[in-house]
């Protein structure tokens, strides 16, 4: 990685694989995250979603299986010794193939499996994922190799107990369709007021059911998804586009500047303009610019 990157920033190396190397602590700015595996290499990150705050570091692996406004921190970092990491988004092509020639399927009993999880890194997987890294240095062989290694590094997942988990990203007749059909229609319309009424009736739910199973698996409520979607996404283009707190606040929902202020702060810990300028003076340029956010 240190050969691949030898300046701070991300390299997107094969569609969906991202590598990515910083020399001082920051945080991400993408708004959402699609169902990925997240790996450092040096240093350590944590991973916050609502109130919960998931830690790892190299002997730890971070997976979630449906679309979330995940807040990545990266802890450790310096020139010294750089922070390295990856992220793998996970394909549900693939993920339904090893899950299908395995003979494995997830139960509606398993609907409630939280989509997001770290667990210490076994030999096997840790083995599949460096030699990925490797093929970077091969482009030839890594357009023939790295589609095979990444079916492998699915097996291995499902194999270190992440088959429920995984099997969010496929299964169609579990609430957890329902669930990720609800967060897709969210992120469509996040500007929008919030109608729970709305969304159960769309993904055929009842109120009350809705909001178990959409907690159960995201581990927020509807309302807290919509806002730490809305949040990010603000933080995003007054970094990005130099927008003003107040309109960046109007532009992804808010009516009260105040309430956006407030909202804000209790997120990210700084008022927008102080979490602005902080930032600007950790991001490289092209964490700034990139869509990818920091991985």
């Amino acid at each position: 990685m240190e050969r691949a990157l030898p300046r701070d920033g991300i390299a997107e190396t094969t569609p969906g694989f991202f590598l990515s190397r910083l020399t001082k602590p920051t945080e991400s700015t993408q708004p959402i995250y699609k169902p990925c595996l997240c790996f450092v290499v040096q240093g350590s990150k944590r991973a916050l979603l609502g109130n919960e705050v998931y830690n790892y570091d190299p002997g730890h692996y971070l997976v979630f299986s449906v679309d979330l406004p995940v807040v990545f921190h990266v802890d450790k970092a310096s020139e010294s010794e750089p922070y390295f990491g990856l992220r793998l988004n996970l394909d549900p092509a693939i993920v339904a193939a090893v899950l299908i020639e395995l003979g494995l399927e997830a139960s509606k009993g398993e609907a409630d499996v939280k989509a997001i999880d770290v667990r210490a890194i076994d030999v096997d997987l840790l083995d599949a994922v460096v030699r990925l890294v490797r093929l970077v240095e091969s482009p030839d062989e890594q357009r023939l190799l790295a589609p095979i290694v990444n079916r492998e590094i699915v097996y291995r997942l499902l194999a270190n107990g992440q088959a429920s988990r995984l099997g969010h990203m496929i299964t169609s007749a579990a609430e957890t369709h329902r669930i990720s059909k609800a967060i897709g229609y969210l992120r469509a319309r996040f500007r929008e007021p919030l109608k729970i009424e709305t969304i159960a009736r769309e993904v055929g739910m009842s109120v009350s059911g809705f909001h178990h199973h959409f907690k159960s698996i995201t581990s927020l409520s509807p309302l807290q998804f919509q806002k730490q979607m809305r949040l990010q996404e603000a933080r995003r283009v007054m970094l990005v586009e130099d927008m003003d707190a107040a309109t960046a606040g109007f532009s992804v929902g808010y009516e009260d500047p105040s309430y956006f202020s407030r909202d804000y702060k209790k997120l990210f810990g700084a008022s927008p303009q102080h979490d602005i300028a902080r930032l600007r003076t950790k991001l490289p340029p092209q964490y700034s610019t990139t869509s990818s956010g920091a991985v």
